[in-house]
C-alpha cells in the first residue's frame, strides 16, 4: 500500500518548514505497512492542491492521500474544496465520524469542513492541521482506511 501526505500551509510552504502532523501520520502509516511515497507542504491554493491530488490518483501512484490543515471557514481554507473538485465519489461518513469523535475535545470542531472521497482507486481524506488531532483521528479510522485501500487496489 502506498500513500501521500500533504500539509496545506502557505506560510510553512514559503519557509520550507517541516510538518509535525505529516511526520506523525507518516510514522503511523509505515507501522501498518504503508509506503509513504510523497510527503510535504503545499500552499493553500485550491487549484494547486486539486492538481496534485488529481495527478497522484490518476497515475495510480498511491492508494491513499491525506491532507492536513486548511479545513476551516477562512477564505484560504481550501482542502475540502480541492478534494470535492476532483473526487469521483464523496464519502461523507468519514468526516462526519471524525467530527463526532472530536466534539468531546472541542466545540470548535463544528466549524470544520473536512471532506473525504475517492478518485479512481485512491482514497482521499482531509485531516486537521494539529499533529495531535490528525494522529488521533487517523488512529480512530485506521482499520477502515486500510480495508478501503485494500479493496480499492483490487
Amino acid at each position: 500500500m502506498k500513500a501521500a501526505i500533504f500539509t496545506l500551509d502557505t506560510g510553512a510552504y514559503k519557509a520550507k518548514a517541516e510538518s509535525a502532523a505529516a511526520s506523525a501520520l507518516k510514522r503511523m502509516l509505515e507501522q501498518v505497512g504503508f509506503e509513504v511515497r510523497a510527503a510535504g507542504i503545499l500552499p493553500q491554493n485550491r487549484e494547486v492542491v486539486a492538481s496534485v491530488i488529481q495527478k497522484l490518483a490518476d497515475s495510480n501512484a498511491v492508494g491513499l492521500i491525506l491532507t492536513t490543515g486548511a479545513v476551516g471557514y477562512m477564505d484560504s481554507d481550501c482542502a475540502p474544496d480541492a478534494l470535492c473538485d476532483v473526487a469521483d465519489k464523496l464519502l461523507p461518513g468519514i468526516p462526519e465520524a471524525l467530527r463526532a469523535y472530536n466534539i468531546r475535545h472541542t466545540k470548535k470542531i463544528i466549524l470544520d469542513r473536512s471532506a473525504a472521497g475517492i478518485r479512481k482507486k485512491t482514497l482521499i481524506i482531509n485531516l486537521p492541521e494539529s499533529a495531535k488531532m490528525a494522529k488521533e483521528d487517523m488512529e480512530y479510522i485506521l482499520p477502515e482506511v486500510v480495508q478501503t485501500v485494500d479493496i480499492l487496489s483490487l
